[in-house]
């Protein structure tokens, strides 16, 4: 049986097999991961994953979360690696971008509506994703101290639209990052002027 970073012996199950499916959805995408392909790579018996996510969505749901974590995490670091208010809306917008080039794969999954449906999000996913709504308000916030409630919902809307797209782009490979960045700057400045 194919090992996982030593096969698995004990602790975490779970992340274990949401290991092994971050590993295949990285070198094989979306539709080509199978339950029985992680618990393979994971070093466990085929019937793990059923066990622990009760089906291959399940499964891709938990990835999912996971990597919207790590997306926070990678936004919020960037808003926090400068000072001024403006700096650290594009530092968080760069994150934002970099991330999705770093992590296509994962980065399609957090958006793909049948795992995280837009309007019925999973119990799961949703604190995440109004997680990363609250953080672009928040930074929108500090630009635009004045901003009323309304506006700031807009702006944001607006704001993760255009790095989202621009994110999606550059993990497509139709731009480069360098290429890109001064597009996010621009885009920024329309926003929030």
């Amino acid at each position: 049986m194919p090992k996982f970073s030593g096969q698995y012996h004990h602790g975490d199950l779970a992340a274990a097999l949401e290991d092994a499916a971050i590993q295949l959805l990285a070198e094989r995408g979306l539709t080509h991961i199978s339950l029985r392909e992680v618990a393979r790579k994971a070093g466990v018996s085929h019937n793990a994953p059923y066990h622990h996510f009760g089906d291959k969505q399940g499964l891709l749901k938990a990835v999912t979360a996971r990597s919207l974590e790590n997306l926070l995490k990678a936004v919020a670091a960037g808003r926090d690696s400068t000072d001024t208010p403006y700096a650290r809306l594009l530092a968080a917008g760069e994150a934002y971008i970099r991330f999705a080039v770093e992590h296509p794969r994962q980065y399609e999954a957090m958006f793909n509506p049948e795992i995280c449906a837009p309007h019925s999000p999973d119990p799961l996913i949703a604190p995440l994703v109004e997680a990363n709504e609250a953080l672009l308000r928040s930074a929108i916030a500090d630009v635009l101290p004045d901003i009323d409630q309304v506006e700031l919902d807009n702006t944001a809307a607006t704001l993760w639209a255009a790095v989202h797209g621009l994110a999606t782009l550059v993990a497509g490979g139709y731009f480069s990052t360098e290429q890109i960045l001064p597009s996010l700057e621009i885009a920024m400045k329309c926003v929030t002027a």
